[in-house]
């Protein structure tokens, strides 16, 4: 449950970056500028974060005890973290690959605890 939250946490947040420039002028006539902000931007990356962690650590600990799944959660949120710091022509870039790597991470720790038992050692016993 925690991963589909976190899929569609990241969704949003990649949805609001790439929609944001064409909504930039109706955002104060709609009374919400403060999503434009910066700091509303990483407020929300650091609760998917850790939303994300929490998730991953659940599948992790229950389940199929593999790392992976969190280097891609950390690699994609560290990607669209950076975005602000490159040319606005190559943030959509930074956006598309960052929440991929999330959403991957996501996807993979779900495949993962859906093709194990409840894990008693640090190998994973397949269904």
């Amino acid at each position: 449950m925690l991963d589909r939250i976190g899929i569609t946490a990241t969704s949003l947040c990649a949805l609001h970056c790439i929609l944001l420039p064409v909504l930039l002028p109706a955002l104060p006539l709609l009374g919400l500028s403060f999503l434009a902000d910066h700091a509303w931007e990483h407020v929300f990356l650091l609760m998917t974060a850790a939303l994300g962690t929490l998730a991953l650590f659940s599948g992790f600990k229950k389940y199929h005890r593999k790392y992976y799944p969190f280097y891609l959660l950390f690699l994609g949120i560290g990607i669209y973290w950076i975005k602000h710091d490159f040319s606005e022509d190559i943030q959509p870039f930074f956006i598309v690959i960052g929440a991929s790597l999330i959403v991957a991470a996501h996807i993979i720790n779900l495949k993962l605890c859906n093709s194990c038992k409840q894990c008693i050692s640090d190998t994973c016993e397949s269904s």
